[in-house]
């Protein structure tokens, strides 16, 4: 075999002066030549010395090509148009989709999933950060609340006349002062709530996440179209409306009047169908399993969003009441610092006792982060309405073919409850033969 290719590569060097002698040359060569063995090198040398190989033949081609013949020039040039048509061919560098979607929705399902990356990534830095900042004002405001609240003491312990009033006095206005600053600072932070904002830019991080996993299953098995562009394009601007990044202007109302569940998806566009009076057994749905999903949407309603809205009014109260009493505790023993002196135990007692107070309530509100547990269970009943409005549009649809698949959408509602489908059927049945509101809730999860 190695004699065969070197007697190829030695014909187009040879001078072509007649035809029977350039076949004694070429059996002459085959039989003098020894028998090659393959080189032991890696892939990447072998590739190279083909390639320094192909370059001497040519180079020998154009040296000799005085003395071709105008059969081996035709053939020569046929092959090299061949080669060349070959290797400028676009399907040898132009990727189609297998499943035959349009390139143009690709590329935009790709942009859309690396801007959504990109807001992963941002969320949650700004997520560590604002952590940060809870655990550094928090312990900041408490040392210096703390420290106003000694010097208080061991001015109201000295008193006299003299260098050891004018102690006093240089006591008294120095724990006035780290007072007022711990009033404005833990004003703010109530304000701001940083423990609450790492909480929202945690959930914004996990959310985004999830739409980029969703779009990522529809580029794998599904066949995207221009809707699912404008609905990926929707969701992600709902989340940056839900979880904004600037603190001026778009923050979240840390205190509300009344707890709603948190919403971080656009509405559904799906008009309301008046009814379904037959049996529908297509793409996955049947009449038992509209029933089925009917219980667990009046289950989600009684007994799961409604009992997190009411651990989120409760919260709500509690995340007020620790709210405005960090501030006026500080705010009191700043006045009561002022009075210290003078033969008046009343104004040494406020400015220690309030001072020691209002560390304990400020590392109860921030410590304890009870900012952020009403936002967790305002997102908990966000994330059960969106359950329900998941399976009530499901339920609207007129057609079965524009619907979701119904084992489909069985099982992902199971394992987003913690339970499996059987487990899911039996639920349902169970709350349709009590005829009655059962206490059971439907999550497993939380």
């Amino acid at each position: 075999m190695a004699t065969i290719k070197a007697s190829s590569m030695l014909l187009p060097s040879l001078p072509s002066s007649s035809s029977s002698s350039s076949r004694r040359g070429i059996a002459k060569a085959t039989l003098n030549l020894p028998k090659l063995g393959i080189p032991k090198h890696s892939k990447r040398d072998l590739v190279e010395q083909l390639k320094k190989r192909s370059s001497s033949v040519d180079y020998e081609r154009i040296e000799t090509r005085n003395t071709i013949t105008p059969m081996e020039d035709e053939d020569y040039h046929a092959v090299s148009s061949r080669n060349h048509s070959a290797a400028s061919s676009p399907s040898t560098t132009r990727l189609m989709s297998p499943s035959g979607s349009d390139p143009l929705v690709i590329a935009k399902l790709y942009e859309i999933m690396g801007a959504m990356a990109d807001r992963v990534e941002m969320h949650k830095n700004i997520g560590e950060q604002r952590d940060n900042w809870n655990h550094l004002l928090l312990t900041s405001i408490n040392g210096i609340t703390l420290a106003a609240a000694t010097m208080c003491g061991v001015a109201a312990a000295s008193g006299g006349s003299g260098a050891a009033a004018a102690n006093l006095l240089g006591l008294k206005l120095s724990s006035s002062m780290l007072y007022l600053a711990a009033t404005g600072m833990l004003a703010v932070m109530n304000k701001i709530q940083p423990s609450q904002l790492a909480e929202e830019q945690r959930n914004a991080a996990r959310l985004f996440k999830q739409l980029q996993n969703q779009i990522q299953t529809l580029l794998t098995i599904g066949n995207p179209t221009s809707s699912d562009v404008e609905e990926a394009i929707e969701n992600v601007l709902a989340l940056d409306k839900a979880y904004p990044l600037p603190l001026l202007g778009v923050m979240l109302e840390k205190y509300p009047s009344a707890v709603e569940p948190a919403v971080w998806w656009p509405q559904q566009r799906r008009k309301q169908a008046k009814g379904l009076g037959k049996k529908i057994n297509e793409n996955g749905w049947t009449k038992e399993m509209e029933d089925e999903m009917r219980e667990i949407v009046g289950i989600l309603q009684r007994n799961d969003k409604a009992d997190y809205l009411r651990l989120g009014q409760k919260a709500l109260k509690v995340h007020k009441s620790l709210a405005m009493a960090g501030p006026l505790l500080t705010g009191l023993a700043c006045i009561g610092s002022a009075f210290v002196g003078n033969n008046n135990p009343w104004a040494a007692m406020v400015g220690v006792g309030c001072g020691a107070l209002a560390s304990v309530v400020n590392a109860m509100e921030h410590g304890g982060q009870v900012g952020m547990v009403f936002d967790m269970y305002r997102s908990n009943a966000g994330f059960f309405k969106l359950m329900e409005e998941t399976i009530e549009s499901n339920l609207n649809e007129r057609n079965v073919w524009g619907r979701e698949n119904g084992e489909i959408l069985e099982l992902k509602m199971a394992l987003q409850l913690g339970r499996s489908p059987s487990e899911l059927r039996n639920l349902a049945t169970s709350s349709a033969n009590r005829k009655a509101a059962t206490e059971e809730f439907a999550s497993k999860l939380f």
